[in-house]
């Protein structure tokens, strides 16, 4: 993904994930995250999952430089359409199996605005 390495040692490493650290720790060579999964608009969205907030700019960037190399979870695509949710949102794996989540909110101000979410 284009991640720069910042410190490490022989069981973990950190990134630099667009200005946000991410930890990455080994846990054996057979971890692999359980999946569940829990409707969100129409989509299986997996959880657990670890989500990271992107500029439009940089969504549409990583998907176009991520297609091909990694198998979506769900495909990169608009929903909560016409509500204070609306956002660009993709989901893949990384590497150990970790559910990964990449968005973009159709207005930032709007990520954490509280409104009703209907169900599947």
């Amino acid at each position: 993904m284009g991640c720069s390495e910042g410190r490490s040692s022989t069981k973990w490493q950190d990134y630099n994930l667009y200005g946000h650290q991410i930890v990455c720790h080994f846990a054996g060579a057979n971890y692999r995250c359980q999946d569940w999964y829990n409707p969100v608009d129409g989509d299986e969205v997996p959880v657990p999952h670890a989500g990271i907030v992107l500029s439009h700019e940089q969504f549409h960037a990583l998907a176009e430089r991520v297609k091909g190399e990694v198998e979506f979870i769900i495909e990169p695509h608009r929903r909560f359409e016409g509500h204070p949710g609306e956002q660009w949102t993709m989901f893949f794996k990384d590497p150990s199996g970790n559910n990964l989540e990449f968005k973009a909110m159709e207005h930032e101000g709007n990520l954490f605005t509280k409104y009703e979410v209907k169900e599947g």
